[in-house]
């Protein structure tokens, strides 16, 4: 038997160390994500090979045993078969005890020494949670696969932080498939997430099936998209947007779920979010509006009436949805339900002042209520957005709270239970760089750093109701991921963030230690296929011009700040052995700059390429400009084609205005710019006044283009025609006097951007005879 090393670890096993640790560290050091509780290293170690016997005492431990031995085959590491023989040395052991000590069901203890592995645990969740410990310490070198592993001696006491470590799909905005679902399923069990939130119903679509309403799936579940999108190009006919799961299928993604022990929480969204429902019943609906499921994004005026018929409607909804889903919580939703209908309406007023609601606000507190009441009497615990807080919190009401921390605060203050989102923190559809390469979504930044450096405890919260935190959650807001490897862009890496911050006790939480043991995570990721994103990993360039010289100065960095880039400049890729980054890089045009990011021998990221040509000091495409405004900033695509890749825009759609800093404008007198069109496909509710747009001076509207503030002088105008080319694009000419100076030079299209706008794909001065 090992002897234990008189001293224990913290996260990832080994003192906290920086992003640039060493190959010998990291080779001393298993690089576990989540980090573990408590491990103790010890001296020895123990050999795992294909004869290995896997051994389980019990049914339990035979389940996630076999379970075990199936991960390991799929990612190519080991073929290790279940044993039938007797306990002896040399075999890893899985087993269930529950005098194991500790507090958390969830706890498990997995010891490696010289005779061999033995997985203990308080129940199968532990085991399970063991067992993915494991499978990480025999795929820390994924390059040996089918090989013999030689694993550290050590013991691992570990038991998560929080009982709630959850993700939400929004499944209503785009829909996923059933093997996309169980995909994602499976990627949160090897992070040891045990919440499914599934965001099912919205002004979208409606994704459930309700057998005593068919048609909230018949005609809540398609609509058109927006746009060219929504027409086929071969018929001309109108392309719906369907998707629904059977009752059949639900239960099946929940039975996938607990066997990998995760807990389905469905969402119905009440009283808001409810145009599809109200498309496939109007009488639920406060208008006497015809309305579809919504073709657009944000905040819509339709809410559920407050009738008794529609409080006995959502009544019959939840039956179902509890039958469906046996786990302890159902989400209500309650977020962004503005009230205007409700004021506005005569019926809901006198509706009002039947049930003694003081305000719009209490009447919604009283559905709530109602839905409590109704969710527990069939044992169950309802949970809602942190709007619920308002008019008055139902009795036994969860709250999760993502309009930052403070409802979560105030709930918790109040005894109630709570789940700490915050859109600031954790949400997931926010792009994670500043790359261009970022799909659509969020431009701002939902950094790996800040979602791993959110504590979901607040310093402000008194330790009496710290326990009422039950843990934290980041959520997918798909509107912007049309398809499965958006989500899996967005998701995958900071998941794992989040996993250990759910996960590892606060103490021992350090992001340098973490982006230390991100490649190893990264190795997994590839080995299962998982589609994670690219962009925090590549090389970025900043380029410096000077326009007077020919010359540029190029300096490369990466979001992360890993610091072994490798570069070429032969049109080769780098490898590990390329020159590496010191220095900014002083480069004549042409001239092609190739590099990437590498981690213990390996690129994190396919190489970036820089092209640079003597042309590339005059232009700047719509990702490397700045929004005149910022007000709100979003990467769109464009509305077709129906199938295959789009064009993408990043836009304020508050102000749809773009700045070139300090544009070299000096002698220039004319310049190209290339613009699309999308259509404004938003709603926002009491922010719409907010919306800024020049009137058009002619049927079309015109390009304008000023210099210094956004606002500033004219420089010259355009008239824009009534529609682009065949191919999207319209390329816009201009002529003006020779500036004699650099300068901000800002180009806005005029005209109202509803239906459709204006967007800039690319600006190129045009320079002057020997410049």
């Amino acid at each position: 038997m090992a002897t234990l090393i008189a001293m224990t670890l913290g996260i990832g096993a080994f003192p906290a160390r920086a992003a640039h640790a060493s190959a010998a560290d990291a080779d001393a050091s298993p690089a576990l994500v989540p980090a573990p509780a408590r491990l103790q290293l010890a001296r020895g170690s123990f050999t795992v090979s294909a004869g290995t016997p896997l051994l389980a005492e019990g049914e339990a431990a035979r389940a996630e045993a076999l379970r075990f031995a199936a991960l390991l085959t799929r990612t190519g590491t080991l073929a290790l078969k279940l044993s039938s023989t007797p306990a002896s040395a040399g075999a890893i052991t899985f087993a269930l005890d529950d005098a194991l000590p500790g507090q958390s069901p969830e706890r498990y203890r997995l010891r490696i020494d010289a005779e061999g592995v033995r997985l203990v645990a308080a129940d199968a969740r532990g085991l399970h949670y063991g067992a993915v410990t494991l499978w990480q310490l025999l795929t820390a070198d994924t390059s040996a696969n089918g090989a013999a592993r030689s694993l550290p001696a050590l013991v691992i006491d570990d038991a998560p932080r929080f009982g709630w470590r959850g993700l939400m799909l929004d499944s209503a905005r785009h829909f996923q498939g059933i093997d996309e679902i169980k995909s994602l399923l499976d990627a949160m069990a090897l992070h040891k997430l045990n919440t499914f939130h599934w965001h099912l119903t919205d002004d979208q679509g409606w994704r459930i099936e309700i057998r005593k309403y068919p048609k909230l799936t018949e005609v809540g579940g398609c609509r058109l998209p927006a746009g060219d999108g929504a027409v086929d190009p071969a018929s001309g006919q109108p392309r719906r947007y369907c998707g629904h799961y059977t009752q059949e299928q639900i239960r099946e993604v929940v039975a996938y779920a607990a066997q990998r022990h995760i807990t389905v929480v469905p969402e119905i969204d009440v009283p808001g979010h409810a145009t599809a429902a109200i498309a496939a019943y109007p009488a639920l609906g406060v208008v006497d509006t015809p309305l579809a499921p919504t073709t657009e994004w944000g905040v819509f005026p339709n809410l559920f009436n407050v009738e008794e018929a529609t409080f006995r409607f959502l009544e019959d909804v939840l039956a179902e949805v509890v039958e469906l889903f046996p786990g302890r919580y159902v989400h209500v939703g309650g977020d962004e339900a503005i009230k205007d209908q409700w004021q506005a309406s005569a019926r809901v007023q006198q509706r009002m002042r039947e049930l003694g609601a003081a305000d719009e606000m209490a009447m919604q507190s009283q559905l709530i209520r109602r839905l409590e009441k109704f969710l527990s009497a069939r044992d169950r615990r309802l949970i809602g957005w942190d709007e619920i807080l308002e008019g008055g919190l139902a009795p036994q009401a969860t709250v999760m709270s993502w309009r930052g921390i403070d409802g979560g605060l105030q709930a918790a203050r109040m005894g109630h239970d709570v789940v700490m989102a915050p859109s600031s923190e954790v949400y997931l559809d926010y792009l994670q760089t500043d790359s261009p390469n970022e799909p659509p979504g969020r431009p701002g930044a939902m950094t790996l750093r800040r979602v791993y450096e959110f504590e979901p405890v607040p310093a402000a919260l008194e330790d009496a109701y710290r326990p009422h935190i039950l843990g934290v959650q980041a959520n997918v807001w798909t509107e912007h991921m049309r398809s499965y490897a958006r989500v899996e862009h967005a998701v995958f890496p900071r998941i794992a963030a989040v996993a250990e911050t759910g996960w590892s006790p606060a103490a021992r939480r350090d992001y340098g230690d973490f982006l230390a043991r991100l490649p190893a995570q990264l190795r997994r990721y590839r080995a299962l296929g998982i589609g994670y994103a690219r962009t925090p990993f590549e090389v970025r360039f900043d380029v410096r011009h000077d326009a007077a010289a020919g010359r540029a100065t190029v300096a490369l960095g990466n979001a992360l700040d890993y610091p072994d880039i490798r570069y070429t400049l032969d049109g080769r890729d780098p490898g590990p052995q390329s020159p590496a980054y010191r220095q900014p890089l002083a480069l004549t045009p042409p001239a092609l700059l190739k590099a990437a990011v590498f981690a213990d021998g390996q690129a994190l990221a396919p190489p970036s390429a820089l092209a640079l040509e003597p042309a590339s000091t005059w232009t700047r495409s719509d990702e490397t400009l700045q929004s005149c405004s910022n007000r709100l900033v979003l990467r769109l695509e464009d509305d077709g084609p129906a199938e295959g890749e789009r064009a993408v825009y990043d836009v304020d759609i508050f102000d749809p205005c773009w700045r070139w800093k300090a544009a070299p404008l000096q002698g220039v007198t004319r310049v190209r710019v290339r613009a699309g069109r999308i259509p404004y496909y938003f709603r926002l509710a009491h922010d719409e006044p907010h919306r800024r747009f020049a009137p058009a001076r002619s049927p079309h509207g015109e390009m304008d283009l000023h210099t210094g503030a956004c606002d500033g002088p004219r420089l010259t105008s355009v008239p824009l025609p009534a529609a682009p080319g065949a191919d999207g694009f319209v390329v816009l000419d201009a002529e003006f006097p020779a500036q004699a100076a650099d300068a901000d030079l800002c180009i806005r299209f005029t005209g109202d951007t509803r239906p459709r706008m204006w967007v800039l794909d690319q600006v190129t001065l045009r320079a002057p005879q020997g410049r």
